[in-house]
């Protein structure tokens, strides 16, 4: 087990080493911050001296090392657009994408194993088919447009939600969440079901598939053999091992959720890092552009490393195999 854990510490270092030569890349190849603070009419003294208290004067590799020592202590330097420290605006908009990501997340488990359980039991009757067409009306439609169709029929047609925004929040130290105020949770319903769909229909699909596998095993047939009920052979037993593969996707998708809410925020207008990542991306924000890419390689890195633990851990054929490979 320790090694195992080693061995994944290991490559997650690796991997973030990695993501963040490229988000230092962007330093040196999107566009020159001096300029961007200075203007295009600075003097040449001026310049210098700007480059000088950057660092930007310094070898590459030099550069390199002190910005993987800032970005290890969260310190990315200023927004050249807002002029405020990157970390404190991430940190602003970090809590709103996070609760946006957990809702959606929440909505396509508890709504799509249920769902995919159910067209794996009931294969031909009229629900399932009208399941099955659901998914893959949620898989081919982009996001986009499955936000604005929800605008348009329950935001302005019905006026039952909000079209825009995060609503009233409450204050915990530096969070801040919608979810303790019931404007909040009218606020968040439109994005967090725009965001969960997709990952809904793959969850219920996935279900299905691994279902429908896992009842054509011969210990179900044995279980069946030995007269247990159906509720028992489909829940006890079917479901168990279905969800062992559909953990590792959900933490994936979780992470996924984050870095991909771009879209989802940018069309409700939600206040959280997808949207700051657009305004940066538009203005050549190089600071908050890089910011982000570490922040979501961290992210799935670490939810990756946990679903390998809990892999591990609940799946007895891994440990069976490390032991006797020892």
């Amino acid at each position: 087990m320790i090694a195992f854990v080693l061995r994944r510490l290991i490559q997650a270092v690796i991997v973030m080493i990695a993501v963040a030569f490229i988000a230092f890349l962007l330093f040196q190849y999107v566009g020159d911050p001096v300029v961007f603070l200075l203007g295009q009419d600075a003097k040449p003294e001026q310049i210098r001296e700007m480059r000088a208290a950057l660092g930007l004067d310094r070898p590459f590799f030099v550069q390199f090392w002190h910005f993987l020592v800032n970005a290890s202590q969260g310190e990315f330097g200023l927004s050249l657009r807002q002029g405020a420290k990157v970390s404190r605006l991430i940190g602003e908009r970090f809590p709103a994408t996070l609760e946006l990501a957990l809702v959606a997340a929440a909505l396509a488990l508890f709504i799509g194993i249920p769902m995919g359980v159910y067209t794996a039991l009931r294969r031909g009757t009229f629900l399932s088919q009208v399941f099955m067409t659901v998914s893959l009306l949620g898989v081919s439609l982009p996001t986009f447009l499955i936000g604005i169709l929800l605008i348009l029929v329950f935001a302005v047609l019905l006026g039952w939600f909000p079209s825009f925004g995060r609503g009233e929040t409450v204050q915990f130290g530096w969070w801040t969440s919608g979810l303790f105020k019931v404007d909040g949770w009218h606020h968040i319903v439109l994005p967090a079901v725009t965001l969960a769909i997709f990952q809904l229909t793959l969850i219920m699909r996935l279900v299905r598939a691994e279902m429908l596998e896992v009842l054509r095993t011969d210990y179900i047939k044995f279980a069946r053999a030995r007269g247990l009920s159906n509720r028992a052979i489909h829940f006890g037993h079917a479901l168990k091992n279905t969800l062992v593969p559909v953990m590792t996707i959900t933490g994936l998708q979780l992470g996924g959720l984050i870095a991909f809410a771009i879209i989802t925020e940018s069309v409700f207008q939600w206040p959280g890092m997808g949207l700051l990542f657009i305004q940066a991306v538009t203005f050549a924000d190089v600071p908050v552009m890089a910011a982000y890419l570490c922040l979501i390689a961290l992210i799935f890195v670490v939810i990756n490393l946990v679903v390998d633990l809990l892999y591990f851990v609940v799946d007895p054929r891994l440990r069976v195999g490390k032991a006797g490979g020892h």
